[in-house]
C-alpha cells in the first residue's frame, strides 16, 4: 500500500530516525522536515503499533537515541495522550461544560477570523502557513502552533474553538483528540499554562528561514521583497514597494493587529483570566466544604462505598468457606 511504501522509505533513514527531535525540524522548511505519515495513521492505513516496533528496532542499533517527549516514538506517544484524554473528558472539544479547559472570555470577531483563515493578516508568515493549509491541506506541526497561537491568545483573542474548526476541515490528518488538545494545549486553556510564553509571528519563522523562502513560495506577490522586509513589508519605504511591486495596504493587506503591543495586552487578559479561574475554584471548594458535597466528592464517596460493600461480601465468603460444617453420619446398614 501507499502508507506501507512510504514507511518503508522513511525507515531508510536510520541515523535520522534515531537522532529525530520535533522541536528541531523547521517549520517552513520548502521539503517536510517530518516523516508526513500523519494523514495514514489518522485513517488506519498505517498501524501505529507496527510503526513503533519498527522505531523500535532502528533504536536498538543505536544506543544513544533520542528519547521521548521530542522523539519519533515521543510522537506516538503524544498521539495516545490525547486519545486517552479525549475519552475521558466531556466536551472535549469544546470550552463550556468542559471539566479540565479554563474558561476564557474570547472575542467574537468575524472579520478578524475571516482574515486569519483566508490568509489576509498583513503577516506573511502566518499567511504563508494559512495558502500552505488551504492549497495542500498539510502544514508542519511547528507552524501549527504558530498560527494557532496568533489567533488565540497571541494577537487575535479568538477562541481555540473556531481555530479547531478551520483545522478539522482543512487538514488532510484532521483527528478530532489530537486537534481539538492541541489547540486547548495552545491557547494555554488545559495542558499549557505558560501564557507570557507567546510565538512571534516575525521572529519564530526567522529561526529557520531567515531569507524568507517559504514567504516567496506561497506568497508571491512578496516575492520581489528582500530578506529585510519579507517578514515585515510594511516597514519598507513605500517608494521601494512600489518598484517590488506590491504596495501595502493596497496589493497585500497591512498588519490586522501590532503584534508588540497587543501580545503584551492578552497576556494581561489572560493573566485575569487565570485570576478569575482561580478564584472559583476556591469558592467552589469553600461551597463544598460548608455545604453539599461536590460531584467529584460524591463520585469517590461511591466509590468507597462500593468497596467496602465488595469487600464486605469477599469476608462474609472467606467467612464461610472457613466454616466447619456439620458432617451427616453415614446410615448402618440394616442387619
Amino acid at each position: 500500500s501507499e502508507a506501507l511504501s512510504r514507511l518503508e522509505k522513511q525507515l531508510k533513514r536510520k541515523k535520522w530516525i534515531a537522532s529525530f527531535q520535533k522541536p528541531k525540524t523547521s517549520p517552513n522548511s520548502l521539503q517536510p522536515s517530518t516523516t508526513v505519515l500523519s494523514p495514514y495513521l489518522k485513517f488506519g492505513c498505517l498501524s501505529v503499533r507496527k510503526f513503533w516496533h519498527e522505531i523500535q528496532d532502528i533504536y536498538s542499533e543505536y544506543p544513544g537515541h533520542a528519547k521521548p517527549p521530542v522523539s519519533l516514538e515521543g510522537q506516538l506517544y503524544w498521539r495516545e495522550f490525547f486519545y486517552l484524554n479525549s475519552y475521558a473528558t466531556p466536551n472535549f472539544d469544546k470550552m463550556k461544560g468542559n471539566p479540565i479547559c479554563r474558561q476564557v472570555p474570547w472575542d467574537d470577531n468575524k472579520q478578524y477570523l475571516a482574515a486569519w483563515e483566508e490568509a489576509k493578516t498583513g503577516y506573511p508568515f502566518i499567511d504563508a502557513i494559512m495558502t500552505q493549509l488551504k492549497t495542500e491541506g498539510w502544514i508542519h506541526h511547528l507552524a501549527r502552533h504558530m498560527v494557532a497561537c496568533f489567533l488565540t491568545r497571541g494577537d487575535l483573542w479568538q477562541s481555540w474553538e473556531k481555530g479547531a474548526r478551520v483545522f478539522d476541515r482543512l487538514l488532510l490528518d484532521a483527528d478530532w483528540a489530537i486537534n481539538n488538545g492541541n489547540w486547548m494545549w495552545l491557547s494555554c486553556s488545559c495542558f499549557f499554562y505558560q501564557y507570557f510564553r507567546c510565538y512571534s509571528p516575525v521572529a519564530f519563522g526567522k529561526k529557520t528561514d531567515k531569507n524568507g523562502d517559504y514567504i516567496r513560495k506561497y506568497l508571491p506577490q512578496l516575492n520581489k521583497y528582500p530578506a529585510k522586509y519579507i517578514y515585515e513589508p510594511w516597514k519598507a519605504p513605500k517608494g521601494l514597494q512600489q518598484k517590488w511591486g506590491c504596495v501595502i495596504g493596497k496589493d497585500y493587506p497591512e498588519p490586522i493587529v501590532m503584534h508588540s503591543t497587543i501580545s503584551k495586552e492578552n497576556m494581561n487578559r489572560m493573566a485575569e483570566a487565570y485570576k478569575e479561574h482561580k478564584a472559583s475554584q476556591s469558592k467552589s471548594k469553600s461551597t463544598t466544604s460548608s455545604g453539599s458535597a461536590s460531584p467529584k466528592a460524591k463520585w469517590k464517596s461511591r466509590a468507597k462505598a462500593k468497596n467496602r460493600s465488595k469487600f464486605t461480601s469477599t469476608s462474609r465468603v472467606r467467612k464461610m468457606k472457613q466454616t466447619k460444617l456439620p458432617v451427616a453420619k453415614k446410615p448402618r446398614k440394616p442387619e
